[in-house]
């Protein structure tokens, strides 16, 4: 596969880009897509087998199953920046390594319902909290040390935005091309 086609497979919705700008409106929207990734993850699942759960989205790619699980992971991780940035002044946030997490026991073999559930309601308690913050609050930070740099609140609604439409977009592709990657 040509170096063009491999990155259209890691990145099915594009690489992540902050708008320099942004409305009130668009920040709604992208807090909408939070809302309804569990709804749009469980639907997206709901008719799939246990085989079907190990198919990669591409070569070297995550099973679908490890792409659920991660997603909860990593959205746990968000909830907990959110509360960080929001109730303290600039924290330094603590890393994970999101492949060694994708390759415990847990992610590889535990059911996605478990981790669809578990989206369901901390996405509620993430979406109320969200959705109360003033312009002042989403301009709270947190400081990435792998990145050498803050990141505001509406930043980090932005990216998870961008995630789950990214994770949906590898489970579609994963199905797309079957057991091609597997």
């Amino acid at each position: 596969m040509k170096k063009a086609e491999l990155k259209a497979l890691k990145y099915p919705t594009g690489e992540f880009k902050m708008p320099k700008k942004f409305s009130e409106k668009e920040l709604a929207s992208q807090i909408k897509t939070i809302a309804n990734f569990p709804t749009s993850l469980k639907k997206e699942v709901e008719k799939m087998s246990e085989d079907m759960m190990e198919y990669r989205h591409r070569l070297g790619g995550w099973t679908v199953r490890q792409i659920i699980h991660h997603c909860a992971d990593s959205h746990m991780n968000a909830y907990i920046l959110t509360k960080l940035a929001y109730t303290e002044k600039n924290p330094t946030i603590k890393p994970y390594d999101e492949s060694a997490w994708a390759n415990t026991d847990d992610s590889g073999e535990a059911p996605v319902a478990w981790s669809i559930q578990l989206l369901e309601g901390l996405h509620k308690r993430w979406v109320m909290l969200l959705s109360e913050l003033n312009d002042d609050e989403l301009k709270r930070t947190y400081y990435h040390p792998e990145h050498e740099k803050k990141i505001t609140l509406s930043n980090l609604v932005f990216l998870y935005a961008w995630h789950c439409n990214h994770h949906i977009a590898h489970i579609k592709q994963a199905k797309k091309y079957k057991n091609k990657f597997s």
